[in-house]
């Protein structure tokens, strides 16, 4: 085996690749990339047992064959090697890599003991790789992050016909965005649990590259765009169903500029030990944010709408509130309340008109991008 490749090309497959590969396995073998050379392609390839990743580019194959190499080690070489073409080749039991002067030998792993990557399941469509993952980042800041509770760790992927629906829940907050996508067929259905963690790295790797095919089966989900490929093992169990969870009944409405109140949200916190509760007093044509105990205590007041009540008390964990104010990208948010140490939405909207005018009728379409959060006991 012998090929000729840019740097900059090898340690982007390479980099792309290692990110499935375990920090700990105890298969050796599982350690490894598996680099391919045939054809004017060279394919890296890892996996262990919850991932697999597979990534084509560009090389001239002056001897075509495969080996086994440490991916982690591999990844360092290539991010140090001078920028330039770079010859690699197997000699012996040996890998070399050398490019500009530099020269490094890397050995090798065998490949009877590696095992064949997962196919690709069926394919059920394409979605917009930067729309989907700007959705997967709304909503996994809400996904768990006990391991004992694998299925609250995932996110809940959801066709229905053209609409996909992304959610995760962590028992304390629930955050769930919609968005459209090309299924290949028009009765597509699926309701499945991918790692919040796998699939965050597999929509930040794809970046703004085009369109993404999506493919599921009964076990795992894989993602394909542009000589890329990764699988992901699904979680067991079912994320529950937020339908009723965010039918609120009669909410008294605020909305407020989201900028500034994301700033006073972190300078009020400074006093907030443990997450100790950030008090929301709203009364009229602004709100009063407060936090601390005694003598350590912080306070700001901002201008707000109230709708429904001349005046509304809440408390929030500040981190959880924190999280849910960075997932908005709108200039203006809206709080549908139902009191105190009850349930709070929290949705995006481009003016304060539109949030107070937001319809909210049977029958009415909801907001793509919708927060839940359970508010707590106010300060005393």
């Amino acid at each position: 085996m012998e090929f000729r490749i840019e740097r900059g090309a090898l340690a982007d497959a390479v980099g792309w690749a290692a990110r499935v590969l375990p920090t700990r396995s105890p298969v050796p073998v599982l350690g490894g990339l598996l680099l391919e050379a045939a054809g004017g392609r060279l394919c890296v390839s890892g996996l262990d047992y919850e991932a697999s990743a597979r990534i084509e580019v560009d090389a001239e194959i002056l001897r075509p064959g495969k080996v086994l190499v440490m991916g982690r080690r591999l990844l360092d070489v290539c991010r140090v090697l001078p920028e330039g073409a770079v010859e690699c080749a197997v000699e012996g039991s040996r890998f070399t890599v050398t490019g500009s002067g530099a020269g490094f030998g890397l050995s090798v792993l065998p490949l009877d003991d590696y095992p064949s990557l997962p196919p690709l399941p069926e394919v059920l469509g394409a979605v917009d790789s930067a729309e989907f993952a700007a959705a997967v980042a709304d909503v996994t800041v809400a996904a768990g992050r006990d391991d004992t509770l694998p299925t609250l760790t995932g996110i809940r992927l959801g066709l229905d016909g053209d609409r996909m629906t992304l959610a995760a829940t962590d028992r304390y907050r629930f955050a769930v965005r919609t968005l459209g996508w090309k299924p290949a067929a028009a009765d597509v259905r699926a309701d499945v649990v991918v790692s919040a963690r796998r699939l965050t790295e597999i929509a930040r790797s794809f970046g703004r590259a085009g369109m993404v095919s999506l493919a599921l089966d009964s076990g795992s989900a894989g993602f394909e765009l542009a000589g890329t490929r990764t699988t992901v093992r699904l979680l067991d169990g079912r994320l529950p169903r937020h339908d009723k969870l965010f039918a609120m009944r009669d909410p008294v409405t605020a909305v407020t500029e989201r900028e500034p109140l994301a700033e006073a949200v972190k300078r009020v916190s400074v006093v907030a030990d443990n997450d100790s509760p950030l008090q929301f007093a709203f009364q009229g044509d602004s709100v009063l944010l407060q936090a601390g105990y005694e003598d350590d205590v912080a306070s700001q007041r901002l201008p707000a709408a109230l709708a429904g009540a001349e005046e509304m008390v809440v408390a929030f964990n500040p981190s959880y509130l924190m999280d849910a104010l960075a997932s908005f990208d709108a200039p203006v948010v809206r709080f549908r309340l139902m009191g105190p140490g009850q349930r709070a939405m929290l949705t995006g909207h481009d003016t304060q008109e539109d949030a107070l005018d937001t319809a909210e009728g049977e029958g009415a379409l909801p907001p793509a991008h919708q927060h839940l959060l359970m508010s707590v006991r106010p300060l005393v």
